[in-house]
């Protein structure tokens, strides 16, 4: 790594506020699954919430999410596997093993093992797609899912343009055979990491520094770096695939809140779109970009609390 990488790094971080507290509370675990283990952080008594991160980020982005959440729920952050401390299994050339139905699996591994047979999702970026898919093949288990700033994959490929392309350029390139995109970021993980997700208006204010730590350490795994583009690849053809054939809707309640100044504001209706695939859905914009946990924490757990109350008053 060239001076410059260490450098941006170091900066970064010693750049990046100190958060008062960090799951405090919580306990860190290895939940075993088909083919490997699960990280995840649990916390609290109650209703279980399982939320799921996004890329190219741990369980860690939902600090302040799952403190506020842990003081009336059972809160769950795993990280998914690619990422993180998860497992990083071998792929093939369907990219199956990293089929957003392959870490549907693995959720249903860990909360059975946690003892769960019912739960709420809250899910971010890549973690949303993967709670998407969770829900459409296990919607006996998924009592409610909210998703921050996604629409449903398969509409979003179809309704891309090349405005959109050009902002959200890793949606191809990671796509791309490997050992293409995993040899140019590898070498120079910092500087990717902190270019690609300091690029929006906020750029890497939303970031604590035990968080921004874990990232960067993570990503400094090239299992991680494949992992991750192997998720890509996925989405881009087996989970296509899997979506167009699905016959019905979701049925559970939908909240699918985005940020005003990002690309899925910019370039889709987010609501209609998922509209297209669930029949319960509301949602609305908050004025933050993509990392919406940590950039407005204050506007997504009041939102998360009133819509994951409600799901639960009228499943009673």
């Amino acid at each position: 790594m060239s001076t410059f990488m260490i450098h941006t790094a170091q900066s970064a971080l010693s750049n990046a506020p100190i958060a008062d507290s960090f799951f405090d509370g919580f306990r860190e675990q290895m939940i075993n699954v088909p083919g490997g283990q699960l990280f995840c952080r649990v916390g609290g008594r109650g209703m279980p919430v399982l939320l799921l991160h996004g890329y190219p980020q741990t369980s860690a982005m939902w600090h302040y999410v799952a403190a506020d959440l842990v003081r009336d729920y059972t809160v769950i952050c795993p990280d998914l596997r690619g990422y993180g401390r998860s497992l990083k299994p071998a792929t093939d050339v369907q990219h199956a093993p990293y089929s957003k139905r392959a870490m549907a699996g693995d959720m249903i591994a860990l909360m059975n093992t946690l003892g769960h047979d019912q739960f709420l999702v809250g899910a971010h970026d890549r973690g949303a797609r993967v709670a998407h898919r969770l829900a459409a093949d296990h919607p006996e288990r998924v009592l409610a899912l909210a998703t921050l700033d996604i629409a449903p994959t398969r509409e979003m490929y179809r309704d891309a343009d090349s405005a959109f392309a050009q902002t959200y350029w890793h949606w191809y390139w990671l796509t791309q055979p490997h050992p293409f995109p995993e040899t140019l970021i590898t070498g120079s993980n910092d500087f990717y990491w902190l270019a690609k997700c300091g690029s929006g208006k906020a750029g890497l204010r939303p970031f604590v520094r035990q968080a921004l730590t874990e990232y960067l350490e993570c990503f400094n795994d090239s299992a991680v770096v494949h992992g991750a583009c192997e998720d890509y690849r996925a989405a881009a053809t087996i989970d296509i695939a899997h979506d167009d054939a699905d016959t019905s809707k979701l049925t559970m309640p939908l909240l699918a809140l985005w940020g005003q100044h990002g690309a899925i504001q910019t370039h889709f209706d987010c609501l209609a779109l998922w509209r297209e695939r669930a029949e319960n859905v509301q949602g609305w914009s908050l004025q933050g970009g993509h990392y919406l946990a940590e950039e407005v924490p204050d506007q997504v757990i009041p939102a998360f609390r009133d819509f994951f109350a409600n799901a639960l008053a009228k499943n009673v």
